[in-house]
């Protein structure tokens, strides 16, 4: 029997020992494939395993002790993995998992700083993600209650968060740190992808999207307890309080709300996770109702898509990027130069200076493709020695591995021996127990023989005591009878009889106390023999238990030697296996450190070649650098050399052109700034500083030139301050090219006295704008439907006020009177209704310019953008409202007879001047094809009608109310003719002399019109001001499709009309 169980316990053991050597090769296979350098997003299934390894050990012991020896210092993309993989094992792992992850927290933080102090696009995405994790880890360490997948009810909320309001506000701080570094992880992720060859569809781009399911899972519960905490907050707390909460819980949530739909629109996303859609508006925390209205997002992920491939096949990616980048590059049409897309060619074609950029654009373009086949080259060369090197790791790992779980099986076998020694220790104490407990039952058995003796010698006392008893009785039966002797001679021996009675009454007492303490003796004695029977009884039944006891201890002895014998023969032959493992160990560590060591001096060969093309590499970026700063200084030069050429003073410039230039050059001037230090970073890429240098000089030059230019136009100071610091922006530039061309002043080159002077001419250029645009952009939206809505009220309102002059003129006047009162007020009721027409026809119009120019754009967008335009809208908008407003006002003095009929039709001219304007606001911009230009125009036609109407009416109905007295001179003489001849010229004179100042006050006062619109002063018409606004409209857009002139601008001029996708 005992055979049996000892053959059943050593098959438990080893069926034990080769479940767990099946889970050991299971967990490093599956963290083996998860965690690598191939740049491929970890597979579900491998993650899986890892997971569930974690909850059949009920901790993470086995991950960390295989992940702790991957070279995570080696490779980014490794380190990647190994934090996406360390995510979902905290997440869906055992709840141990955490606490063993916590002892490895230091360990993560020095691979965060290890990566940040590496300039690597994986490096930064590893930095924020061990941040990450760190702040995972200790946020669920604190709050225990919350798991680390975050599935938390709101009732948990409430119990974690508490009734103390500090302990909410921390709370509500920490949620905050853990949204941002999920945050900060996600939009470096998506930043990264957007400025790279990869995208979703790549396993580049997969590898790095892949942990952002996980993000998209946390930060969904994460805003919902931002949510709920905000407003328990705001519940006990003043607003003013948590305005630094709202805030933070603002830009959180736009940025979320970023992020979830940049990746709702990936592919890559769409068939692994479904991701909630937020609300347009963050919740007002402010009311408590609205907190009603939230709703929690809520993250599905569908049944997961297995993959029918082998685990060990590499995937294959789905687009050849090196193929398809060089066939790009090979078919991609050469690129037009920045100063070229902006001036044109000079003379129709290129000169000689082109003609060496190109040349020397094409060497540049060939030393780049061969320096990208050295680095190819290399890195090829890098990546198959990293691969021999993460080989001979992984085979040094697994002797490890081996080494280990031969240490852990001597272990085993040590702890085995110890438990035996340990059972024949306590087989020893028993054996002691079973001497002593012999020994207590032959002291028993003595006691026994003791007790038997005294009860013995109490049954003789009781037998003796007896006998006393009898004499006793005979005693009394002497006693009596003497008694009856000493009777018959009482009267003799009285005295004497009394003496003996009292005597024999004493001595019968006596006997009888005696008597009862000897019952009570031999009372006790009975007892005490029962008693001493019973243990002696309990004795030997103790006796034969402890026999049985003994004899199967003594077979359990001999079994456990038996035992012990076998386990000393399995060491002694383990430890001739562990001796032989150990010497074939010795041996293939001596081979590896020889092959080590010659790779290692194949790599530094490797190492040095590399440090030779670096070198040269760094040569030839500087020598390129040098030649775009000479020409940049060229282009300078010759942009200075043009403030003094004569032809140049012809050319003109308008501010807002100049201020947009100035604008693109402070622009430049940060990307200078960047480049710049990019450069110093890394002297090996002085790609981004060579384009920023480039578009610098051109914008610079062409400020420059603008500036000047528009000095030509403006007041004497103001020209002077422009020019003079045109010529210091050139100063300060061909200083820092200077400073450039150098590698001892390389370093302390600095754009910043360039920034200063170019914001100079900036202020300038503003200075010298119209001053009737001083509306901010962010308000025309709202502006011109305000305009436009408030010129349809100033209709309606004219349009009844003449309704009621009409009623009015049928009650007061009569015949020839109201009949041209009448006429001039259906006309002007006409016109009205017209003006209405044509202010619906033309905010249609409004509205479809609106929708097919704004793009992606919102409608206030749009109208910044073109803000000349709309300014030109508002400003018709205004015109034609106070020209309905003035024209009942002189209609209203005309039917009254206080006013002038001449008013009534400078306003019908003023009317249809404004809607002539507001019809050519409105057609700067629409599509020649559109249908509701052609019913605008046909609006504005009809206005022209009605007004002419109106100056008809009132014309006419001058006629018939005025008197023409008849002109009779024949009772005058020929003095008093001769009299009034010259009287009548002398008033003709002064009349002729009135009218010419008015025209001279009206001229003047069109050209402070058109100098508050915006209008150069070339435009404005000379003459005496007889042209009306319909002869020459105030233009309202810059559109270039119809310029004031025709005439190509000289080579030195600046061509004032934007380009042509400016406006759609």
């Amino acid at each position: 029997m005992n055979s049996l169980r000892h053959g059943k316990s050593r098959r438990n053991e080893a069926n034990l020992g080769a479940e767990r050597e099946h889970f050991d090769k299971q967990q490093l296979s599956s963290i083996s494939k998860a965690i690598n350098s191939t740049e491929v997003p970890v597979k579900e299934k491998h993650a899986r395993r890892i997971i569930l390894g974690t909850h059949r050990e009920k901790g993470a012991y086995t991950f960390w002790s295989y992940a702790l020896g991957f070279p995570l210092a080696s490779s980014s993309i490794l380190s990647w993995k190994f934090c996406h993989v360390l995510h979902k094992v905290l997440r869906d792992g055992h709840r141990n998992v955490l606490q063993d992850c916590m002892r490895h927290h230091s360990s993560l933080v020095e691979i965060g700083k290890l990566w940040n102090n590496l300039h690597d696009k994986y490096g930064q995405l590893v930095v924020l993600y061990t941040k990450l994790l760190c702040t995972k880890m200790e946020f669920h360490v604190k709050h225990s209650e919350i798991p680390p997948n975050l599935e938390a009810t709101d009732e948990l909320l409430e119990r974690t968060a508490g009734s103390d309001i500090n302990n909410v506000f921390q709370l509500t701080v920490e949620v905050f740190d853990y949204l941002d570094a999920e945050l900060r992880l996600a939009e470096t992720v998506i930043r990264q992808l957007n400025t790279s060859i990869a995208i979703s569809t790549l396993t580049s781009g997969q590898c790095r999207l892949s942990p952002l399911i996980q993000v998209v899972q946390d930060s969904s519960q994460l805003y919902h307890f931002t949510v709920k905490l905000l407003f328990k907050l705001h519940a006990c707390l003043p607003a003013d309080t948590l305005q630094g909460h709202r805030d933070r819980f603002h830009d959180q949530f736009h940025s979320l709300k970023t992020f979830f739909n940049k990746a709702r629109d990936m592919m890559y996303f769409k068939r692994l996770i479904q991701i909630p859609k937020l609300p347009d508006s963050p919740p007002n925390f402010l009311h408590a109702a609205s907190l009603a209205k939230h709703v929690k997002p809520v993250v599905v992920i569908p049944d997961e898509y297995e993959q029918q491939e082998d685990d060990d096949d590499e995937p294959e990616p789905l687009i050849e990027v090196s193929d398809v980048s060089t066939s790009s590059i090979q078919a991609q049409p050469p690129q037009l130069d920045i100063f070229d897309k902006a001036f044109g060619p000079a003379n129709g074609g290129f000169d000689d200076r082109d003609l060496q950029i190109e040349s020397l654009k094409q060497d540049l373009e060939l030393l780049r493709a061969e320096l990208e086949k050295v680095k190819a080259e290399a890195q090829r060369y890098i990546t198959q020695l990293k691969s021999q090197i993460n080989s001979l790791e992984a085979e040094l790992e697994e002797q490890r591995a081996q080494k280990q779980r031969a240490f852990v099986e001597n272990e085993q076998l040590r702890m085995e021996l110890e438990a035996t020694r340990r059972r024949n220790a306590e087989h020893e104490s028993t054996q002691a127990v079973f001497i002593e407990a012999e020994n207590r039952a032959q002291a028993t058995e003595q006691r026994y023989n003791k007790l038997k003796e005294k009860h013995t010698e109490l049954v003789s006392s009781h037998a003796e005591l007896l006998r006393k008893s009898a004499d006793t009785v005979k005693m009394l039966s002497a006693t009596q009878q003497t008694q009856d002797e000493v009777e018959r001679t009482k009267q003799q021996l009285s005295f004497e009889v009394e003496r003996i009675k009292q005597e024999a009454d004493m001595k019968l007492e006596e006997q009888k106390f005696e008597m009862e303490k000897l019952k009570r003796d031999l009372e006790e004695k009975m007892a005490e023999v029962m008693r001493i029977k019973g243990t002696l009884q309990n004795s030997e039944k103790t006796s034969e238990q402890m026999n049985s006891s003994v004899s199967a201890l003594q077979a359990e002895k001999e079994r456990l030697m038996r035992s012990v014998s076998e386990k000393e023969a399995e060491l002694s032959s383990l430890r001739q296996v562990a001796q032989v493992q150990q010497s074939s160990l010795q041996q293939e560590r001596e081979r590896n450190s020889r092959e080590l060591v010659d790779l290692q001096g194949k790599v530094q060969e490797k190492t040095n070649l590399g440090e030779q093309l670096n070198q040269k590499l760094l040569e030839e970026q500087f020598a390129l650098l040098q030649g775009t700063v000479t020409e940049a200084e060229n282009i300078i030069q010759d942009a200075v050399a043009k403030l003094d050429d004569p032809l140049h003073i012809r050319c003109t410039s308008s501010p807002d052109y100049l201020i947009s230039r100035a604008e693109a050059a402070l622009g430049s001037v940060d990307k200078v700034k960047k480049g710049h230090a990019d450069y110093l970073s890394n002297m090996g890429d002085a790609g981004s500083l060579l384009r920023a240098l480039t578009q610098f000089s051109h914008l610079t030059a062409d400020t420059i030139i603008n500036g000047s230019a528009t000095a030509h136009m403006a007041p004497t100071d103001h020209a002077d301050k422009l020019t003079e610091n045109c010529r210091g922006c050139a100063t300060q530039s061909l200083q820092f090219f200077k400073d450039l061309k150098s590698k001892t002043t390389l370093q302390k080159a600095d754009p910043a006295s360039i920034r200063v002077i170019i914001q100079k001419i900036l202020n300038l250029g503003q200075e010298l704008r119209p001053k009737g645009m001083d509306i901010r952009q962010d308000e025309l939206g709202d502006l011109v439907d305000k305009e436009m809505a408030a010129t349809s009220a100033a209709i309606e309102e004219a349009v009844r006020r003449i309704d009621e002059m009409m009623d009015q003129a049928r009650k007061d006047t009569s015949g020839i009177k109201l009949e041209v009162n009448e006429r001039i007020l259906n006309s002007c009721t006409d016109l009205m209704k017209a003006i209405r027409m044509l202010i619906i026809s033309s905010t249609d119009l409004q509205k479809e310019i609106v929708e097919s120019g704004r793009g992606a754009a919102s409608m206030k967008e749009f109208y910044a953008r073109n803000s000349r335009w709309t300014e030109g809208l508002i400003s018709a908008a205004k015109a034609v409202g106070w020209g309905a407003t003035e024209m009942v006002e002189s209609a209203d003095k005309v039917v009254l007879h206080t006013g002038k009929y001449e008013e009534l039709i400078v306003c019908s001219h003023e009317i249809a001047a404004s809607t002539a304007q507001l019809v050519a606001a409105s057609k700067v911009k629409a599509e020649r094809s559109s249908k509701r230009l052609s019913v605008l125009q046909q609006a504005s036609r009809h206005v022209n009608e009605m007004a002419a109407n109106v100056v008809a009416s009132t014309r006419t109905g001058q006629e018939h109310l005025e008197d023409k007295e008849t002109m009779d001179f024949s009772g005058m003489s020929v003095i008093k003719l001769r009299k009034e001849e010259m009287e009548s010229q002398v008033k003709l004179l002064e009349l002729e002399s009135q009218l010419g100042n008015e025209r001279l006050r009206l001229g003047e006062l069109r050209k402070k019109h058109y100098e508050l619109a915006g209008i150069p002063s070339e435009q404005v018409p000379e003459g005496n001001g007889e042209t009306t606004l319909l002869d020459h409209p105030v233009p309202m857009s810059p559109k270039p499709s119809k310029p004031a002139l025709f005439k190509k601008p000289a080579l030195s001029q600046k061509p004032n009309i934007p380009p042509k996708t400016t406006f759609k």
